[in-house]
């Protein structure tokens, strides 16, 4: 077997800012035996904005399940903003994480726009003018204030992720993890996208097979390899260290070299 590349350390300049998110020694392995984290220990600071990376199969999944607690730790420990996952926290601790799944779908089932954005705060008693004032401040985030009283089935698929991440906002989470956020996007869509998640202050953790996009909008990136942090680190030098790329299976798209592309973040 041929030795890893060597890695970058564990906790890069970017992350010595105030930690939203610290992860120590977490391990998890499925009932069937099948080993899924082997020991992740990973720390974002507040307002970061990280792509997590790897293989299907590097246990992406599995992490970001222990971030709000769907999965429980069996070894190590998960913290966010210093409040540990575990079930005693576990209704703050869904409030400070939000989700995006990858299908929109997944996650609007009222009639209307204004009344799915509005679904998570009214369950955490939320009512009233503040309901309301949340619900529009989340729509105008994502720019799409003017659609509240539309049935989501009547949005673009984009709209309707942009709909899915205001949500999310509408909780005032401290991190926002997207689940492959640009999947099945046109470019103008995508573009939109993007420019929302860049406007937004909030920590973004964004799971993606996307090396392009990951680029574009996160400063550092994380890649996960059998079920543990292989690589930590500017995302720029981890998609130009070829050796690294090649070891960890991720494969940039023909032509795209991320040496000459200026990333926004």
């Amino acid at each position: 077997m041929n030795p890893r590349p060597p890695t970058t350390p564990p906790f890069p300049d970017g992350a010595n800012a105030e930690p939203v998110l610290e992860i120590a020694g977490l391990a998890y392995a499925y009932p069937d035996g099948h080993r899924a984290l082997s020991g992740v220990d990973l720390r974002i600071g507040r307002g970061e904005r990280v792509a997590l990376l790897g293989p299907n199969g590097a246990g992406k999944t599995t992490l970001v399940l222990h971030l709000n607690g769907i999965i429980e730790a069996v070894a190590g420990s998960v913290r966010v903003g210093g409040l540990a996952v575990e079930k005693a926290n576990l209704a703050e601790i869904r409030r400070r994480v939000g989700v995006v799944f990858q299908d929109p779908d997944d996650q609007l089932f009222m009639g209307t726009v204004r009344a799915d954005v509005a679904f998570g705060p009214r369950n955490l008693g939320v009512r009233g003018a503040e309901l309301e004032t949340r619900v529009m401040q989340a729509l105008d985030q994502v720019g799409m204030a003017d659609f509240a009283d539309r049935p989501p089935h009547h949005l673009s698929f984009g709209q309707r992720r942009r709909v899915a991440v205001a949500t999310v906002l509408a909780m005032e989470p401290e991190i926002l993890v997207l689940d492959e956020p640009s999947s099945n996007l046109d470019p103008a869509s995508r573009r939109e996208l993007a420019d929302v998640l860049r406007a937004l202050d909030v920590t973004v953790l964004m799971v993606t097979h996307d090396l392009p996009y990951a680029l574009e909008l996160c400063p550092r990136a994380v890649v996960l390899g059998e079920g543990r942090v292989v690589v930590d680190g500017p995302t720029v030098d981890v998609l130009t260290d070829e050796a690294s790329m090649r070891a960890h299976r991720l494969e940039l798209p023909v032509g795209f070299d991320p040496r000459v592309v200026r990333p926004n973040g």
